[in-house]
C-alpha cells in the first residue's frame, strides 16, 4: 500500500513539474523509485519467498569436528550468494546446491587451501554473481555508481522542472479587487 501511495505522489510530483505525458511520468517515477530504493534493496521478489525445508533424501551440510574451521567456513558461507535463491547466502540456504557449495567450502578449507583461494574457484565456477560484495571495478562500476547517479539525475530533473515554472505557482494569490470581491459576496449570499 506504501508503493501505491508514493507512486501517486510521484506522479503528481512529475505531472507538476513537467506538465508531460502521463506515460512519460510513470517512467520517471518508477526511475526514482528504483534510485532510492536501491535498484532493488525494498523491492519483492518471487525469488524472496523461503526455501521450503530439504526433504529426507537431500544433502545436508555437515559442520566440520575443528570449531575454528568451521568458524571460518560460516564466515566465509556467508559470504558467498546461493544461485539457487540469490538473496540467501550459501550458510543460510536450504538449496541443496547451497548445501553442496557449503560442504565443497568445508573441504577446500581442510585441505589447507586459504579463503581467496576458495572465493577465485567459485567466482571462477558461478561468476561475480555467487559475491554478495562485488569488487569495485571497472565491470561493476554501473552496479556500484549507478543508484547515486538516477537519484541526483532525478533530482537534477525534478529541481529543473520546478525552477522552469518559475515561482508563480508558489506565491500567494493576488488579493480580490472590488468587482471581485463583490461577486464573490453575492454568490456566497445566494
Amino acid at each position: 500500500m506504501p508503493s501505491v501511495i508514493l507512486g501517486q505522489w510521484l506522479r503528481g510530483v512529475w505531472s507538476v513539474a513537467f506538465c508531460v505525458d502521463p506515460r512519460c511520468v510513470r517512467f520517471l517515477a518508477v526511475l526514482l523509485l528504483v534510485a532510492v530504493t536501491g535498484a532493488s534493496g525494498g523491492v519483492a521478489f518471487a525469488s524472496d519467498a523461503p526455501v521450503p525445508p530439504p526433504s529426507s533424501e537431500a544433502k545436508i551440510a555437515q559442520p566440520l569436528n575443528d570449531p575454528a574451521l568451521e568458524a571460518r567456513a560460516l564466515k566465509l558461507g556467508h559470504e558467498l550468494r546461493c544461485v539457487v535463491c540469490q538473496n540467501q547466502s550459501i550458510a543460510e540456504s536450504n538449496a541443496e546446491l547451497a548445501h553442496d557449495l557449503m560442504n565443497l567450502v568445508r573441504q577446500m578449507l581442510q585441505e589447507g587451501k586459504s579463503e581467496a583461494e576458495i572465493v577465485a574457484f567459485l567466482v571462477e565456477r558461478y561468476g561475480e554473481f555467487v559475491l554478495f560484495q562485488p569488487p569495485f571495478d571497472v565491470r561493476t562500476l554501473a552496479l556500484w555508481l549507478g543508484p547515486f547517479a538516477l537519484a541526483l539525475l532525478a533530482g537534477w530533473g525534478l529541481w529543473r522542472g520546478i525552477s522552469r515554472r518559475g515561482h508563480e505557482a508558489w506565491r500567494a494569490p493576488a488579493a480580490l479587487s472590488e468587482e471581485e470581491r463583490r461577486r464573490a459576496d453575492e454568490l456566497l449570499r445566494s
